[in-house]
């Protein structure tokens, strides 16, 4: 079964377009392991700006590596996010004027690994240098990035990359097995079903997840239910609570709005209304929870 096609993790705000994020599909052969590139379509002048401006990153399943040139200062920087299971608020401004242009590869999560050289424990909410992890995407990106600053000349590249790194290694057939049945139960499967599944201990399944994704598979489980949630509410017009308690797994509407607000850190009626702005910030932070917690280096 192809995973990508029963699952489809999206962001807070999957409606945004703007001077530095627009999204791309993969061809044919990434589609199962990559959800999108993402970044500029040429380089970006960015103007100064001293105001501040929000944008809220939420538990989407998925792990990015970031490239980042700045044309300004003659830099580079790439960064690899790791899976994520809380919401955090990215503050920006703009102190000076700057030249830059930005590329990204947003893996699904059960595939990361098949393009990493480390392992994806203690990856959790943080993030590190892409070299660490992802060492031979790294240098054979970075190499590219003064050079093609256009999206579309990139990507062709960035996939003969992707799809060598591929063919030198193995899928794990039992983490595709156990992230295959949490997908078809959309995340409502518990623990005990799930390692009878998959015929492993529990203790061998939460070091398969670990090893390989970074998050527990009780941990991933409730973020897949919460995604799919999320995708119902935003995108059923004839969406109805009630039924959603029942479909997934709640014991009643209290329980599933609380733990929707524990992934998204907004009520289910403001994240519809945030994600509908079609903007990637807000200027208007009262819909926004502040997030006390921090990334790690």
């Amino acid at each position: 079964m192809k995973l990508h096609k029963i699952y489809h993790p999206i962001t807070a705000t999957p409606y945004k377009y703007t001077s530095d994020y627009m999204e791309f599909e993969p061809c044919a052969p990434l589609k199962p392991y990559i959800r999108c590139f993402w970044g500029s379509r040429n380089i970006v002048l960015q103007k100064q700006n001293t105001a501040e401006t929000y944008g809220i990153v939420i538990p989407d399943t998925c792990m990015d590596i970031i490239f980042t040139a700045d044309f300004t200062n003659n830099s580079l920087e790439s960064r690899f996010c790791g899976i994520d299971d809380r919401t955090f608020i990215d503050y920006q401004n703009y102190r000076e004027k700057k030249m830059y242009f930005v590329f990204a590869i947003r893996f699904y999560a059960w595939s990361v690994s098949l393009f990493a050289q480390e392992s994806m424990r203690s990856t959790k909410n943080a993030f590190f240098d892409a070299g660490y992890h992802f060492p031979k995407i790294k240098k054979e990106i970075e190499r590219q990035l003064f050079d093609t600053t256009n999206i579309n000349q990139l990507i062709p590249t960035v996939e003969k990359i992707l799809l060598n790194l591929y063919y030198e290694k193995k899928e794990t057939n039992l983490l595709f097995q156990a992230t295959s049945k949490v997908l078809q139960t959309r995340g409502t499967l518990s623990m005990t079903d799930l390692t009878q599944d998959v015929l492993v201990s529990s203790r061998q399944l939460e070091r398969l997840f670990l090893e390989y994704i970074g998050v527990s598979p009780k941990s991933f489980a409730s973020m897949v239910r919460y995604q799919y949630l999320w995708n119902e509410l935003l995108y059923r017009n004839d969406f109805n609570i009630a039924d959603a308690v029942y479909k997934y797994g709640y014991s009643d509407q209290a329980h599933l709005c609380h733990d929707f607000k524990k992934y998204h850190s907004m009520n289910m009626s403001d994240a519809k209304k945030f994600a509908l702005q079609n903007v990637g910030n807000i200027q208007d932070n009262s819909l926004l929870v502040q997030y006390n917690g921090q990334r790690k280096q």
